[in-house]
């Protein structure tokens, strides 16, 4: 076994042992244990495999963060200790990790800040995003123009365009905004379908004295065809053919995805064809687009015939690729055959992840195979990924097709397994479960649902630091 298998090997395994402790001292003992050699690496692999437990990585931290005589947290550690933090929406841990990381002369970076606005901005708090962001000096870390780009592209993400576009017109002269800023900013508007923002963003770019570069082209590209525009998108690109703007794989394979969403999936085709003959060779992301659409609108035969074809020139298919061949598979009710391709992952070493999973226990469930949906949540959860708030919903949603007594069980144990991993599940999940139970005649797990909800208000002060 090589290093890096090896390594990968000890951290799936000290994080079954975290997941499965139920005894913090005892837990304390083991990871201090001299046989343990700690690095940064190791931690952060252990981080993002508790990914979706956070309480259980924010516990696996502090342990080694308060409790190791020797080992000490790095930048990078301490980044997905605050990611993780804030996505529970713990804002109080967030910043006793900032000053943290002071104490310790780790100072934090602007990736760290960049992680907090992120995590405000998807916690629909923008305004709370852009003071951090004009804070982050009183913590150490000045703002540049790459911090500056950095919280548009988050707030643009976030489809907060209008409020990123009031802060570029206020702040671009100070950071002297660049072309990045421009396309950011441009790319937001054509993600929201307002192409004709984006090409107005693409002309100021250019009165102010700066040239558009082929990811600008592209961005307006993929807007058009983003919005539906199919001609207009047309036209573009053979307008930047008609100015020798020389193309990237980029730019085939945002057309080839265009044509292929609008039904016209010969003409995807045949740019697919005419990239290879102009010599731009096709990325996996290409082949990942080209197959998508030939499941969404052709045929799941031709898609995987591509994905055979994809694999006989030597491209190594990824996640996503394997994901668009199981979906399709399994929306045209070859769920079986769908799961004989997460076989191959496994074979490929690029394992199912959550997403995979995800989406075949959505099929069987929608199928009315829950058991078949149940075994494979049993079987994620004994995995090397861990279920994430999708998984939760699909199987709670589908634990009501039946209405029996023992589903509204289920579902009742899903939404406090669901809490105890740092979810918070909706109002109305809530609410769907606890009437399931008192129908039902669950009256007593009614209760203790009804408690948590009442606890859930109160639920990031449960996972302080």
């Amino acid at each position: 076994m090589n290093a890096a298998a090896s390594g990968a090997a000890a951290a799936s395994g000290l994080s079954k042992l975290i997941l499965a402790s139920t005894n913090r001292q005892s837990l304390i003992r083991s990871l201090v244990c001299p046989s343990i050699y700690w690095t940064p690496l190791l931690v952060d692999t252990i981080l993002k495999q508790l990914w979706n437990h956070g309480p259980k990585a924010l516990q696996f931290f502090h342990i080694l963060l308060h409790h190791h005589p020797t080992y000490a947290h790095s930048v990078s550690s301490f980044d997905h200790a605050i990611d993780i933090a804030a996505r529970l929406r713990n804002y109080a841990t967030v910043f006793t990790l900032l000053h943290r990381m002071r104490s310790l002369r780790l100072h934090p970076t602007p990736k760290s800040f960049a992680i907090i606005t992120e995590r405000y901005v998807a916690a629909g708090k923008p305004d709370k995003a852009l003071k951090i962001f004009l804070s982050m000096h009183q913590h150490g870390c000045f703002q540049d123009l790459h911090s500056f780009n950095t919280i548009l592209d988050v707030l643009c993400k976030a489809r907060r365009v209008e409020k990123a576009w009031n802060f570029f017109k206020v702040l671009r002269g100070r950071f002297q905004a660049d072309v990045i800023s421009y396309n950011i900013i441009a790319n937001g508007w054509c993600s929201i379908k307002r192409t004709n923002k984006g090409l107005e963003t693409f002309k100021e770019m250019m009165e102010k004295g700066l040239s558009p570069n082929l990811t600008t082209y592209n961005i307006i590209l993929k807007g058009y065809f983003r919005a539906g525009q199919i001609d207009e998108g047309w036209k573009f690109f053979l307008e930047m053919k008609r100015r020798k703007i020389e193309f990237d794989v980029v730019t085939y394979t945002t057309v080839v995805h265009g044509l292929g969403v609008a039904g016209e999936i010969k003409r995807a085709q045949n740019v697919f064809n005419q990239m290879v003959d102009d010599g731009v060779l096709p990325s996996v992301a290409t082949y990942n687009a080209l197959i998508q659409v030939l499941c969404k609108k052709d045929s799941v035969e031709n898609a995987v015939s591509v994905f055979e074809s994809m694999l006989k020139k030597g491209y190594a298919p990824n996640s996503t690729t394997y994901n668009v061949v199981i979906r399709g598979l399994c929306h045209r009710e070859q769920r079986e055959r769908g799961m004989e391709f997460m076989d191959r992952m496994r074979d490929d070493g690029c394992g199912p992840n959550v997403q995979t999973y995800n989406i075949v226990i959505r099929y069987f469930c929608n199928a009315g195979e829950i058991e078949r949906g149940l075994a494979l949540f049993e079987k994620i959860n004994s995995g090397d990924c861990l279920p994430n708030l999708d998984t939760y919903n699909v199987l709670i949603s589908a634990m009501f097709v039946r209405k029996r007594s023992d589903d509204m069980l289920v579902a009742g144990k899903l939404l406090v397994e669901m809490v105890d991993r740092g979810f918070t599940p909706r109002r109305l999940t809530f609410n769907r479960v606890l009437d399931g139970l008192l129908l039902t005649g669950n009256q007593s797990f009614a209760k203790e649902i009804l408690r948590l909800k009442s606890g859930c208000g109160r639920f990031s002060r449960r996972f302080k630091l």
